[in-house]
């Protein structure tokens, strides 16, 4: 009979199916995307400068490109000076503010959906494994929706107001939507993906710097000798997310620079796909070259995740509180 046949599903496996969807929607709490954007607009409004450097680094390959090969963090800045005055530093900052406002919200959103759903009602910690497996499905959603705001944040990055860094045939963007409109005309939906790849790698930068954020927390609220779900001090909530994201950034960097070197458009020819471009990395500037921009990024990034999840804590146990 068709019900034995274990090749085919029955009613009562699509009933699970749906059930165990059920279950995973009733965890999704929109608090937490809430104070997830708020925690990455703020973040990003206050250090974007930084990562507009970060990105020049990341892209100066020296070889296929006439993109200035820096230095040092004096030369670039003088550079973005001399070419776009100080608005170039807040180049790409709406859709950047997009990006990680979205990225954030929609990251907390479901890891903790997807926590909660592991926990299944209990109050007791997840060990690492779990907390791995939720930050990458959460990593995954995530990057696949945001994946077209970052492609236009990095080419609005890129572009000058002189012909001194770039090849001026490139359609330039008056902003997010009219980036993305001009990507999907002269692109296609593909455009939207260029550095999706890398990005995919990306993913274990998440799960690294979440697991080591929750295993912070726990071991300090264990040493603390007090719950794991206590709020805690601004200070604290720095400290954990400060070690986190060093850690985690020092140890997946090498994909921002294969994802910023496929997204622009004046370089990105040159390089056939994500392992072309570690060739060529590899072949003409070492394996220096995968780390082109790190300073400025930790400066940056520290400090912004730093902010992020202490906005993001405090917002969400405000509407928590507020909700109760």
């Amino acid at each position: 009979m068709a019900a034995d046949d274990p090749g085919k599903s029955t009613p009562s496996d699509k009933y699970n199916l749906f059930r165990t969807i059920h279950s995973a929607m009733r965890h999704l709490n929109y608090d937490h995307l809430v104070a997830g954007v708020c925690g990455g607009v703020i973040a990003t409004l206050s250090l974007h400068p930084l990562d507009v450097i970060k990105v020049k680094f990341q892209v100066g390959d020296g070889h296929f490109s006439n993109r200035p090969n820096f230095n040092g963090l004096v030369q670039a800045c003088k550079s973005t000076t001399q070419l776009n005055g100080l608005r170039g530093f807040y180049q790409g900052v709406i859709p950047n503010m997009w990006g990680a406002g979205s990225s954030w919200g929609l990251y907390f959103f479901f890891y903790n959906a997807i926590k909660a759903n592991f926990q299944a009602g209990s109050n007791q910690p997840l060990g690492p494994t779990k907390h791995m497996t939720a930050a990458a499905i959460s990593g995954v959603c995530t990057l696949t929706m945001t994946n077209p705001i970052w492609v236009v944040k990095t080419r609005m990055i890129l572009q000058t107001t002189k012909t001194g860094e770039m090849v001026v045939s490139a359609p330039s963007y008056n902003g997010l939507l009219d980036g993305l409109s001009k990507i999907y005309k002269y692109e296609g939906i593909r455009g939207f993906y260029k550095g999706y790849a890398p990005g995919l790698f990306g993913v274990s930068h998440g799960v690294i710097q979440f697991v080591a954020y929750e295993e912070c927390k726990k071991a300090y609220n264990k040493f603390r000798k007090q719950s794991n779900e206590k709020h805690l001090s601004a200070i604290e909530y720095i400290c954990m997310a400060a070690i986190s994201k060093t850690f985690a950034s020092s140890t997946t960097y090498p994909y921002q620079v294969v994802r910023s070197r496929l997204q622009d458009p004046h370089i990105a020819q040159k390089y056939d796909g994500s392992i072309d471009a570690i060739r060529k990395i590899i072949k003409y500037e070492g394996f220096r070259g995968f780390y082109k921009g790190l300073t400025p990024n930790l400066i940056r990034v520290t400090p912004a995740t730093c902010i992020t999840f202490v906005v993001y804590e405090k917002m969400s146990y405000f509407l928590k509180k507020r909700r109760t």
